[in-house]
């Protein structure tokens, strides 16, 4: 609790550190346990009590949906080989659990990973990601749960993801949205994209893997390619190696290669969803006027 996640994700963590020898309710009781020790946290450790009792199949399945996808890499393996298992592994997941295959601290609940996009989707609004004339590439789209959140606040979307199953969800998902576009990607780089062809690029917890697989420098070099003059790219989540100062250096490293300038380091301003935001924009790029002014004094420094 001491970076003061939020409880769902308190729980997610706890579910993948032990694998094995303990269940939820066991846990539970560590939780009462500690209350009256801990009283600053008091209320956080009563509501992961009762969530763990209310719902003692959690763990079960965040560990079985965790699982499908394998965070290491083989010595052996090549970085396509690597794509190649991570788009398996994906597809074992969307058929645990949808929600959970995207977003671990959901608890595998549609409602609370809705809340959880919807706060996401407020955060890109204030930083004037979205907007009537923005064509925006979503990479790692998942389910498609932000083209679905973002159709109507943005001129077009375009969807990519490696997971057959994942996007075969999101076309079911998005069928009715004239906007959005959803493809199969190779996960190799954005070759499919002409230059300056989009307003925008999200990636919500996708680099993790692309540094995983060691593609993140040509998803930089790549992103840059593809972003119209005055573009911005929001990275939610750049790895899962649990360092922040190592991506903070990692991500101003590849801007600066690629010339974009960094304007949102690695803060973590989402109520519902532990993941660190990095917003990134075009160098010679020109402030939208629906920015905040926080974002436009960072642009000018």
């Amino acid at each position: 609790m001491a970076d003061n996640a939020c409880v769902e994700a308190i729980i997610a963590r706890l579910a993948l550190r032990f694998e094995t020898g303990i269940d939820a309710a066991e846990l539970a009781e560590v939780a009462l346990d500690m209350c009256s020790a801990d009283l600053r946290n008091r209320d956080r450790l009563e509501r992961i009590a009762e969530l763990l009792h209310h719902r003692p199949d959690i763990f079960a399945m965040l560990r079985e949906t965790g699982a499908a996808v394998r965070h290491e890499r083989n010595e052996e393996e090549t970085d396509a080989a690597v794509v190649r298992r991570l788009a398996s592994g994906f597809d074992a997941a969307a058929m645990i659990s949808l929600a959970a295959s995207v977003q671990l601290s959901s608890l595998g609940d549609e409602e609370r990973l809705t809340a959880a996009t919807d706060d996401i989707v407020v955060w890109l609004g204030r930083q004037g990601f979205t907007g009537a004339g923005q064509d925006i590439l979503d990479i790692g789209c998942g389910i498609g749960r932000f083209e679905s959140a973002l159709s109507d606040a943005a001129h077009r979307i375009v969807g990519i993801d490696i997971s057959l199953e994942m996007i075969s969800v999101a076309r079911r998902r998005c069928a009715g949205l004239r906007n959005v576009e959803l493809r199969l990607t190779s996960g190799l780089d954005l070759a499919d994209f002409s230059n300056a062809s989009f307003d925008c690029v999200l990636a919500v917890d996708s680099f993790p893997y692309l540094v995983l697989a060691g593609l993140a420098e040509r998803h930089f070099k790549e992103i840059a390619r593809v972003l119209k003059t005055s573009g911005m790219a929001a990275l939610l989540n750049y790895s899962y190696r649990g360092s922040p100062a190592l991506d903070r250096a990692d991500v101003h490293r590849l801007a600066e290669a690629h010339g974009m300038q960094v304007v949102v380091d690695g803060e973590k301003p989402f109520r519902l969803w532990d993941g660190n935001a990095f917003l990134l924009m075009a160098s010679d790029g020109t402030l939208r006027p629906n920015n905040c002014s926080g974002l436009k004094e960072k642009r000018h420094l």
